[in-house]
């Protein structure tokens, strides 16, 4: 008797962490990254630049007309998008413009449009003083 109430508890541990292991895995994965159906992160009629992407793009000799570029025909990278420390979604965009530069910036959607947080150039690591 002892040895089936045993067995029964072991097989109840169980279940109960396959159960908790599922109901982690799917709120994990429920709202991490960014929706494919959201393009919000596409609308560049209007930017803002923060200081710190304003200065990154002076130092790596990049435009607004490449950013609006990379918004329009970059690829979204869903590893680097997600929520922000603030709880806004981030979304980092990357393509080459053209001036031939790889570059992923990481934009957010504002009421007014959309705010260029930084520029990245992936291929040349550039001499910058932007703190």
């Amino acid at each position: 008797m002892k040895r089936m109430l045993n067995k029964s508890s072991k097989w109840r541990a169980l279940v109960i962490i396959i159960v908790s292991l599922v109901i982690v895995f799917f709120y994990r994965k429920q709202d991490t990254g960014p929706s494919s159906s959201d393009q919000s992160f596409r609308n560049a009629t209007h930017l803002v630049f923060t200081k710190h992407a304003r200065c990154r793009m002076d130092c790596r000799h990049i435009d607004e007309s490449e950013i609006r570029e990379i918004i329009r025909d970059g690829v979204l990278n869903e590893r680097k998008s997600g929520k922000s420390t603030r709880g806004d979604m981030t979304y980092a965009l990357e393509g080459t413009s053209h001036d031939n530069q790889d570059i992923r910036i990481v934009v957010t959607p504002q009421d007014d449009g959309l705010l260029v947080i930084t520029v990245i150039d992936l291929k040349k690591e550039w001499a910058c003083d932007c703190d």
